[in-house]
């Protein structure tokens, strides 16, 4: 069977960014998905379409087909008092480093890195992460079969469901 739209696709693979190993799927862990449901990037699921059982891959994506370029006008200051609850900031929220998960006007989630805090302001850049890198993925397909008509309707483990709860925990933070 080969990967094509609303196929449970599992296959290992390694994410290598910047000559060093970013993540991983194993064969005793592998990365489920259905196909074409909007799960992965776009191009990651090009270049593994039409692949079967057993096939490997070996593909580059540019940041244009990934996370997108780095963005300048993401990294915005923000003032203090609006990480404050009952006038105060909670211990270790306003750390360098820190992601620290942020609503938009439109009530959209989104995470911001916290880059510099000041007394009156706190520098955060809202890049995804990986925004301006290539990534280089490695891997072979596990296995390839339908999706129920329950999987497509909830998604392989209930993503659809949690969506919908407003639970982003199930695609990682960045609610679709």
């Amino acid at each position: 069977m080969t990967i094509d739209k609303n196929k449970v696709v599992a296959l290992t693979y390694e994410l290598e960014v910047e000559g060093a190993i970013r993540d991983k799927a194993t064969a005793d862990r592998p990365l489920d998905f259905i196909f074409g449901q909007g799960y992965l990037l776009p191009e990651f699921e090009a270049n593994v379409a039409g692949k079967t059982v057993g096939d490997k891959f070996d593909f580059t994506l540019s940041p244009e087909n990934g996370y997108g370029v780095y963005d300048p006008g993401a990294v915005i200051s923000l003032p203090r008092k609006i990480f404050e609850i009952d006038g105060q900031v909670k211990e270790g929220l306003l750390t360098v480093g820190n992601v620290i998960p942020m609503m938009t006007q439109d009530g959209r989630v989104v995470p911001g890195k916290v880059l510099e805090v000041g007394d009156e302001k706190i520098k955060m850049d809202f890049n995804h992460e990986l925004a301006g890198k290539s990534l280089h993925f490695t891997g072979e397909v596990v296995s390839v079969r339908e999706a129920t008509e329950k999987e497509l309707s909830e998604g392989l483990h209930g993503e659809l469901a949690r969506s919908c709860s407003g639970d982003c925990s199930s695609c990682g933070g960045g609610c679709r």
